[in-house]
């Protein structure tokens, strides 16, 4: 099975307080094509006391940038809380060389908040290993890295994004006729529409895996 991507989604996190905060690069920060590609979460430094209000339940919180409000254009970055007593309450940090690549700048205006999702990116031979399993199976969060985690795979789709569906059986690709998701979003009521959709089993086909965290 090739790469694939792994979203897990924490149902804990609902409505994440959203933190001003000045953003500034550090330099002993690494942030290198592993961190890019989402194979490893980037570090971010952060004040004790912000991160006791933010509260992320796995540590894992994102820094958005906004480049243009009236554009909706902003820059967010994932990465894993470091409690930091050096920083300012207010001052969050990360990796000098994200700023500069994406902004240009070595500080900006930003916000903090805690990750309600995020994706990893699993190599194949780690991938390899949930070939077979169904949606509603559960995966040991040690897989991607996250110890004392339970995730349940909830869904998926392949490299054309057509969606698995639970109500298919096996690893399998056909056309249903859909009037709701996952693969369809009528725009009338009683719509109804043929699409092409997944089966409820993980496939070589399928690069994105969608899970929840059900336990910790």
């Amino acid at each position: 099975m090739p790469e694939c991507i792994i979203v897990v989604s924490d149902p804990r996190i609902k409505n994440p307080r959203v933190i001003p905060v000045k953003v500034v690069g550090l330099e002993n920060l690494e942030y290198n094509e592993k961190h890019k590609e989402q194979r490893i979460l980037p570090n971010i430094h952060i004040n004790p006391e912000v991160l006791k209000i933010i509260n992320p339940p796995l540590g894992i919180v994102v820094v958005r940038i906004w480049k243009n409000r009236a554009n909706n254009e902003k820059v967010k970055l994932v990465g894993k809380a470091v409690v930091d007593n050096s920083l300012d309450v207010l001052t969050v940090g990360v990796p000098l060389t994200f700023l500069t690549e994406k902004i240009g700048s070595s500080q900006v205006i930003g916000e903090v908040f805690a990750a309600s999702a995020f994706q990893v990116r699993i190599s194949e031979d780690v991938a390899s290993k949930l070939i077979g399993m169904k949606i509603g199976d559960r995966i040991d969060g040690r897989l991607i890295g996250l110890p004392n985690v339970t995730l349940e795979i909830r869904g998926g789709s392949d490299l054309a994004g057509f969606p698995m569906r639970p109500d298919v059986e096996g690893p399998v690709k056909k056309y249903l006729l859909l009037s709701s998701g996952p693969g369809f979003k009528p725009k009338e009521k009683g719509e109804r529409r043929r699409k092409l959709v997944r089966g409820d089993t993980i496939s070589p086909d399928i690069v994105q895996i969608n899970t929840v965290i059900v336990s910790t």
